[in-house]
């Protein structure tokens, strides 16, 4: 945008017009700090799932991974200590498995966060504004909703749509309220579909609509997301593709985190914590393959 066009309802951001994380900016020291008091028993969770060529992923994406050994197929080593060793070539997209997606992501007629237009910053090696480099660590409160233990359902139906009632309901039985700077991570039952139905898995799935999405917006959270491929309820009731990425991503800067898997955490009777992530530094990547933390 520059300075003689005329801003949207929803930019310039209320960080800045130059800026580029987003709701990244609510990671203060003291949410940082009120985060690390969660942590009592001093165990930690990995919140991934492995990913290969079988992982199933949105539409057009792949992920292969080859293991070349320079030399070592012919029966060659290096050196009086025979020196051999492991590399790998990964052929795949940053979008398979669980991810992070920034803000620079999803947008609106080819406009997206802070009104930053794609004719303008996006080129064929990656952005210019909005890359995942440019995000600070995420180390604040995670908070995972149990959504498959409120619907009483193992796996939550794919046309179900998580009100902000439902939310409230989850959060007031685990004695939780949200707090500014948050990681929201929902709960469905649906990573338990991966290799047994993953057609199911990939053609629709149970989230938060608009409703919630705005809800939790209001709520200052810097990310959302869970255990599902797109954090959001697809289809859409209204017919529109992906309607609250773009509010969040784009219109507020909020971090979509997917296929996240917080079961080992459920079962550990787990409802807050210390949620750390470090992602890859891809330059002009929007998306990439991430492994959080969750530290209680």
């Amino acid at each position: 945008m520059t300075k003689t066009e005329p801003s949207a309802d929803w930019y310039p951001s209320v960080y800045g017009a130059d800026d580029e994380i987003g709701a990244a900016n609510l990671l203060t020291p003291d949410v940082l700090l009120q985060a690390v008091g969660l942590v009592r028993k001093g165990k930690a969770l990995p919140l991934a799932v492995e990913v290969n060529r079988q992982t199933p992923a949105f539409r057009h994406r792949s992920f292969k991974l080859f293991n070349v050994q320079p030399g070592q197929q012919a029966g060659l080593s290096s050196g009086p200590n025979k020196f051999t060793f492991n590399d790998e070539l990964v052929e795949g997209w940053t979008g398979v498995g669980t991810q992070l997606n920034g803000i620079g992501h999803i947008g609106i007629d080819n406009v997206y966060y802070n009104g930053n237009k794609a004719a303008d910053f996006v080129t064929i090696e990656g952005v210019k504004k909005l890359g995942i480099e440019k995000v600070p660590p995420l180390v604040t409160r995670g908070v995972v909703l149990d959504m498959a233990a409120h619907y009483g359902q193992p796996i939550v139906a794919e046309t179900t749509e998580f009100s902000v009632a439902d939310i409230q309901a989850v959060l007031k039985k685990a004695g939780l309220t949200l707090r500014k700077g948050d990681v929201v991570l929902f709960n469905t039952g649906w990573l338990e579909l991966i290799g047994k139905d993953d057609k199911r898995f990939l053609e629709a799935e149970p989230g938060i609509g608009m409703e919630a999405a705005r809800w939790l917006a209001e709520r200052q959270i810097v990310a959302f997301g869970g255990d599902t491929w797109a954090s959001e309820i697809y289809p859409g009731k209204s017919g529109e593709e992906f309607p609250v990425n773009q509010f969040m991503l784009a219109r507020h800067g909020i971090y979509n985190l997917e296929l996240i898997d917080t079961r080992a955490l459920l079962r550990e009777g787990v409802r807050e914590f210390l949620f750390v992530l470090g992602q890859p530094l891809y330059t002009g990547s929007t998306q990439v393959n991430i492994n959080p933390v969750a530290i209680f």
